[in-house]
């Protein structure tokens, strides 16, 4: 099995849901883990959460990423406390609702800014201490929804996701000289904080239809992470994986086997 010990982790958007399941994940194999998020508190519970599940560091960074300037200060931040950076798992992402007749320019313009400026900053960012690493990894969370399926209320979002794919297939090309490698990972539906708040009933219809029988979890996300960050996924470049449980795969409803 492959080994990230010891590797220097920044994960975006990692204070909650999938960013904290994939902090966790790397956290757990003895990474050092470097968790960014816009507020303090939730990235010191974070931080208080993951402290000790591995021999690794955990450190929090204040960071907005759909600032160019915040963004070099977080990459700058965690190069000091790790003395660089091998993997940046650039997570952070909102998922506000907004029909296509009543969506107004400022809500497409905060989701762009955060889901497409916020991935490419980032990795702007870290690029150098990447390149320094020799092995360097960057792994989008992009989704099934946009690339691959569609959802009411959602189209700036489907948008956002489907523009992070366009970018990291070029970003791809463009870094393979250095060593590093990019990619993402879809998630499908993952049961986290804002899906619980839905009621045990829609959580239950929701499951029905994946093939699995049931909804990932944060963790899931954060293993196919962790795989394309490691020294065994090194002739893995710009590929997008489906965490899904097959959710994507039947062709009606009908099609998934009680």
């Amino acid at each position: 099995m492959f080994s990230l010990a010891g590797k220097s982790v920044l994960v975006t958007g990692g204070s909650k849901g999938i960013g904290r399941g994939i902090a966790s994940v790397f956290a757990t194999a003895d990474a050092n883990v470097a968790v960014a998020a816009r507020s303090r508190a939730d990235i010191d519970a974070a931080v208080a959460a993951l402290d000790g599940l591995g021999s690794g560091k955990v450190i929090g960074v204040v960071v907005d990423v759909s600032d160019r300037d915040s963004c070099t200060a977080m990459a700058n931040a965690v190069v000091e406390a790790f003395g660089g950076l091998d993997v940046l798992c650039a997570n952070a992402g909102i998922f506000p609702d907004a029909s296509l007749q009543t969506m107004t320019p400022d809500q497409l313009t905060e989701v762009l800014d955060v889901n497409v400026k916020g991935t490419v900053y980032s990795v702007q960012a870290c690029l150098d201490a990447l390149i320094a690493s020799g092995r360097g990894r960057i792994v989008l969370t992009s989704s099934i929804t946009g690339p691959i399926t569609g959802f009411p209320g959602w189209s700036h979002y489907g948008a956002s996701k489907a523009a992070q794919l366009g970018f990291m297939r070029t970003a791809a090309i463009e870094l393979a000289p250095h060593r590093i490698t990019v990619n993402s990972v879809l998630p499908g539906n993952i049961l986290t904080e804002g899906l619980a708040d839905l009621g045990d009933d829609y959580l239950a219809q929701m499951a029905r239809a994946i093939p699995a029988g049931a909804l990932g979890t944060p963790e899931d996300i954060g293993y196919a992470a962790a795989f394309l960050a490691s020294d065994e996924a090194e002739y893995i470049t710009g590929q997008a994986i489906a965490v899904d449980g097959g959710q994507v795969l039947p062709e009606s409803p009908d099609a998934v086997t009680p």
